[in-house]
């Protein structure tokens, strides 16, 4: 880790020049430097606007686990200092307001994830919570006495069992009775009843009061200022299960005698998602995400709306700018709101002006800004991620954007990476596209290279500016990656993203492939030396693009579904599957999920074909890569199917990673 006492304005081109360029003493990436990366998450401006905290994580191929650790580094720049042990993981650090402590979330009392609790003046880190359950997140209230915390509830049994001291201890598990139709989830496995709810600690009576109930979830809390009531959002409707609603609600932050539910108040009441509430500094209004065509829920925009904090009036605040919004956050003097815009490849800082409607784009360009926090004094702290850095904290005060975190600095000075260009094409039927090429380090206009067509996933995401080490490795293996934003992608408005309802494998086949042939006429891709990969729905258009051209020398998928019929009631997602192809029993929705599975045409795949994932993906199940794979084989098609034991959707295994990049290479490298 490096010490860099100086703060810099970033300048891209600088930038530019030295990571892409052809410096003999720098070296190619490998899947080894995924070791030596640091990745920052969570920055915290303390609030006399003097530290900023944040986690660091990294992976750690001898433990076969990653880390976590909390730092803070100076707002003007300096001297970064570890605040926990790097023995422990402890992440989601927490100023309390009246800035004598710093909390954060740690297991490492082997109690499970708790509350942890720094003195500013000295000591060592004191536990605050010791629940049965872990809590999920925390945060402080405006007096600085309480904690609000989100945990699951826990049944009658175990919190028998915990209260004996017998909670932690190995036992036979149950068989899992299932009565929801919501009955699995990636990560968590089978779903009972146990609800997440809000519950508040109070730290001089060291006790915590349970404030929500019922069978629904809560998310997102957040403090009036005042502290008497809390905001949060969720899904009250009568079936949760069944739709993509959500409410914003509010309910005392004072818990009932005898822990009686408490009255809450619904703010919101329209069929979309409302979400991410955030107080006026007045108290008098939430500010909140708001998705306003709730039947094409995941292809909707996202809005910034406002709503009276008592109820009954709602304002919904951008509605022009047909763009995802994310994060909304109150301006301390009232008069306007910070947000999130995903735009064309990037992600900006920006903040409508309440008196006028006037949207100002506070930080744009090459950036992408993946999280900031703001104190009462109007100070940020940022995370971004630029093309050849990863994240790290910044700061954004009267227009300059200033670097104060260089965890990777030294690193990236020794690596020669491949350069990141933007480019736009037209598709077959002439729309725009846009999208990213990687080029190999050392990259000739005069040579053609071999080319990976590198599909994102979703498909409601983009490729954006942020570093991306998977297509760098592979461009220091010398292939050229094509990262295209096809339509279904977010960041080009609603209609581009709706453009393939009801039509995987359609425009966005005809996208990708634009893409490819965009790069062949500039000169530099190689149309004998095509590779095809992706991940999630990534894999699901691989698998779309090898039953539809053989082009493609070698083909990756990832994660992948092929017959999608099969994958409802097996997946997580029933509520997709219902509101976008229907019912698979009904005849009318069967012809969709029939229509637009790549497994009916799998006869037609001539494609070499690496097919990989997880054992206990709940997102997108194995089945689907071993249906594909046993088609494949049968059909004497070059295959080979890579299964990670007990591994989830995204893998989080180092070795199996490192395991997964070798296999890719591989794969491409002995047929490109």
């Amino acid at each position: 880790m490096s010490n860099y006492s100086m703060g810099i304005t970033f300048v891209l081109s600088a930038f530019i020049s030295v990571f892409a360029g052809n410096a003999v003493s720098r070296e190619s990436l490998s899947s080894d430097h995924l070791f030596r990366l640091s990745y920052l998450d969570n920055p915290q401006i303390s609030p006399d606007g003097e530290w900023i905290a944040y986690t660091e994580s990294k992976y750690n191929l001898e433990d076969e686990d990653s880390s976590n650790r909390i730092w803070m580094v100076p707002s003007s720049g300096g001297r970064v200092i570890p605040m926990t042990t790097k023995t422990e993981t402890s992440f989601s650090p927490r100023w309390s307001p009246d800035g004598k402590y710093l909390a954060f979330l740690s297991n490492r009392n082997n109690e499970g994830t708790q509350v942890w609790r720094l003195d500013l003046r000295g000591g060592e880190a004191v536990q605050l919570t010791h629940s049965p359950q872990p809590v999920q997140s925390f945060e402080w209230s405006p007096s600085s006495d309480r904690l609000l915390l989100l945990m699951q509830d826990i049944s009658s049994e175990d919190k028998l069992a915990w209260e004996q001291g017998e909670y932690y201890i190995q036992k036979t598990q149950k068989p899992w009775v299932i009565d929801r139709i919501q009955f699995k989830e990636d990560y968590l496995g089978y779903l009972d009843r146990r609800r997440t709810h809000i519950y508040v600690l109070d730290l001089y009576q060291n006790k915590i009061s349970q404030l929500t109930f019922g069978d629904y979830d809560d998310f997102n809390p957040a403090w009036s200022p005042d502290g008497k009531r809390i905001a949060f959002s969720s899904n009250r409707t009568e079936e949760p299960d069944l739709n993509y609603n959500s409410d914003i609600w509010t309910v005392s932050s004072t818990p009932n005698p005898e822990d009686n539910p408490a009255t809450l108040t619904q703010i919101t009441s329209h069929e979309g998602a409302d979400d991410s509430p955030n107080w006026s500094p007045d108290g008098a209004h939430i500010v909140h995400t708001s998705v306003t065509h709730a039947e094409t829920h995941l292809y909707s925009t996202q809005h910034i709306a406002l709503s009276d904090a008592k109820g009954g009036g709602f304002e919904l605040l951008t509605e022009p700018l047909d763009r995802m919004l994310s994060k909304p956050r109150y301006s301390n003097d009232n008069d306007s709101i910070y947000f999130l815009l995903e735009d064309s490849g990037e992600q900006h800082l920006a903040k409508i002006i309440l008196s006028t409607g006037d949207v100002r784009r506070l930080i744009g360009g090459r950036n992408v800004v993946y999280d900031y926090t703001i104190n009462s004094e109007d100070e940020l702290a940022l995370l971004i991620s630029q093309p050849y850095q990863p994240d790290e904290i910044f700061t954004y005060d009267d227009g300059v954007l200033n670097q104060r975190s260089f965890v990777n600095y030294d690193l990236l000075q020794t690596l020669q990476l491949g350069e990141v260009v933007e480019v736009q094409f037209k598709s077959k039927d002439g729309t725009s596209i846009e999208g990213f090429v990687v080029k190999p380090p050392g990259f000739s206009p005069n040579k053609r290279y071999p080319t990976i067509l590198d599909i994102h996933g979703g498909p409601q995401s983009q490729y954006d500016y942020s570093f991306n080490f998977d297509a760098q490795l592979l461009a220091a293996n010398g292939y050229l990656v094509v990262h295209p934003n096809p339509r279904g992608s977010t960041g080009y408005g609603r209609d581009f993203c709706l453009a393939i309802w009801q039509n995987w494998g359609g425009l966005d086949y005809e996208d990708v492939m634009a893409a490819v042939d965009d790069v062949i006429s500039r000169g530099w891709g190689d149309p004998k030396r095509l590779g095809v990969m992706g991940w999630s729905y990534g894999g699901m258009m691989t698998n779309h693009v090898i039953t539809k051209t053989e082009r493609f020398k070698a083909a990756v998928t990832g994660a992948s579904a092929t017959l999608y019929a099969a994958n409802y009631g097996h997946d997580q997602y029933q509520r997709w599957w219902e509101q976008e192809l229907g019912l698979p029993w009904e005849p009318k929705a069967r012809e969709i999920y029939e229509r637009i599975s790549p497994f009916n045409q799998v006869t037609k795949v001539k494609t070499p074909t690496l097919i990989v994932g997880g054992e206990i993906d709940w997102n997108v199940p194995i089945i689907n890569s071993e249906q594909l794979y046993l088609a494949l084989k049968r059909l004497g098609v070059d295959t080979q199917l890579v299964v990670y034991p007990d591994e989830y959707h995204n893998l989080s295994t180092p070795s199996y990673i490192v395991d997964l990049h070798k296999r890719t290479l591989d794969w491409f490298n002995s047929r490109l």
